[in-house]
């Protein structure tokens, strides 16, 4: 893994205008950061400017507090949205899971081998079936039984969770559970959720069922952010993979977990490198 122990990113969003590039990295030159890696788009169809700036803290004469202090007057000259984070500090997940143990496996393994710059306080389920993958990991496990009369009280938990460990982003690794809205407002675009369909075909659930029915040629999976409206979120990632009339049902579930797996790390990922930025209901993933 690359050296990020004294790197900041900053994600920029605003209206477009001329010199913005030449602006944001004369701010951070002027102030003694070293700029490592820049990556910028505009969208023509609404006039928006997109930017992650990645650069180096070992130079910077002032502190981060004033860093930001300062170029909070910059942003609102541009009406920007905008977040920086120092890259040293590992951003804080919670994984939320069922019974299906695919992508709680590929997470964990892939954290254990240091491919994740994250901190896991902790998983918790509706069941608790993999309780004792968790535990293997050296992971709490908190199993919160949820139905239909008891889901707030059940979200209460886990937002409490959430508070105490100083949560920052939330991982759905085929939690199949329905969020309610009150617990997605607060964690706006800090959700991420696996759909185990090529969005918006055959949602809903045994995607695979229908896809074998249909005789499709082409599946998918979908790592996106939650929001309200069901499996409807900013889309982050797509994996797909070609599938025949050879294929079985066995076949397609097989393929499909590979697609979750392989969608949802991919994701998670760019969320944690700082490499999206949500615009309505659409993302720019600078990969």
């Amino acid at each position: 893994m690359n050296d990020t122990s004294h790197t900041a990113r900053l994600l920029v969003a605003c209206p477009d205008d001329k010199g913005l590039v030449a602006e944001i990295t004369r701010f951070i030159a002027d102030r003694g950061g070293n700029i490592l890696d820049l990556d910028q788009h505009t969208d023509p169809d609404d006039c928006m400017f997109f930017a992650r700036v990645v650069f180096d803290l070992h130079g910077l004469n002032l502190s981060m507090d004033a860093f930001i202090l300062q170029w909070n007057t910059l942003a609102d000259q541009h009406e920007m949205t905008w977040r920086i984070h120092d890259a040293s500090q590992h951003r804080r997940i919670a994984i939320l899971v069922g019974k299906t143990d695919h992508c709680l496996r590929e997470i964990l393994w892939r954290w254990e081998d240091g491919e994740l710059p994250c901190d896991i306080p902790f998983v918790a389920g509706n069941h608790d079936d993999l309780s004792p993958l968790a535990t293997r990991y050296g992971l709490p496990f908190h199993t919160l039984p949820v139905d239909a009369s008891s889901r707030r009280v059940q979200e209460y938990q886990i937002e409490t969770l959430i508070q105490q460990h100083h949560v920052d982003l939330i991982v759905l690794a085929r939690y199949m559970q329905i969020l309610t809205p009150e617990f997605v407002s607060h964690f706006p675009n800090r959700i991420i959720n696996i759909h185990h369909s090529f969005l918006p075909a055959f949602a809903g659930a045994k995607p695979y069922h229908q896809a074998h029915r249909r005789g499709v040629k082409l599946i998918g999976a979908t790592c996106h952010f939650v929001t309200d409206d069901l499996d409807a979120g900013p889309i982050i990632e797509q994996a797909t993979a070609r599938v025949g009339h050879r294929d079985t049902l066995a076949d397609l579930i097989r393929k499909g977990k590979d697609l979750e797996r392989s969608a949802l790390m991919t994701g998670l990922q760019l969320q944690l490198e700082d490499r999206i930025i949500v615009h309505g209901n659409r993302t720019v993933v600078f990969e």
